[in-house]
């Protein structure tokens, strides 16, 4: 369990956790499917590769970001500050892309079929158990700066 601030978004549980969990259950899933996807070659290996290398960029750019202005990574611990800058003007949830992105990428080098089908009920779990309390409580504390951030900046891409 970990230690939740009062002032947060009261997430209790570290999402690269779920989206970890989701991934090995995908490649459990694997062994009981009647069907699988047999990728091979250069095709799965670029692209899971490049999914990977996109997801570290973003991930970690954002987190250093995070870091170099003062603010914690974690969601549950007090937000200092709307970041706005670096990949932040592109899409309001850069490490949730970022894990999204490394999570695709190792499915796609896995030719894990299970990982795949489980990606949608793992985004949709990041949205309304992670996402949607870290905006209602953004939006709370920052009010209009955070709803003009909002209006702006696409959740995802």
């Amino acid at each position: 369990m970990v230690d939740i601030d009062a002032d947060s978004a009261k997430v209790t549980f570290p999402p690269p956790f779920v989206y970890l969990g989701m991934l090995l259950l995908g490649l459990a899933l694997d062994r009981v499917l009647p069907w699988s996807i047999n990728l091979t070659g250069i095709g799965r290996n670029a692209g899971g590769s490049i999914l990977i290398l996109a997801g570290l960029l973003y991930g970690l750019s954002a987190a250093g970001l995070f870091r170099r202005i003062g603010t914690d990574v974690k969601p549950w611990k007090s937000t200092s500050v709307i970041v706005a800058e670096g990949v932040y003007r592109f899409t309001r949830n850069p490490m949730y892309l970022g894990m999204a992105l490394l999570y695709a990428g190792l499915a796609l080098l896995f030719s894990s079929l299970g990982a795949i089908l489980l990606l949608p009920i793992l985004l949709i779990i990041i949205q309304t158990q992670v996402i949607a309390r870290e905006e209602r409580y953004l939006e709370g504390k920052f009010g209009d700066e955070y709803r003009n951030y909002k209006r702006a900046v696409r959740r995802w891409l």
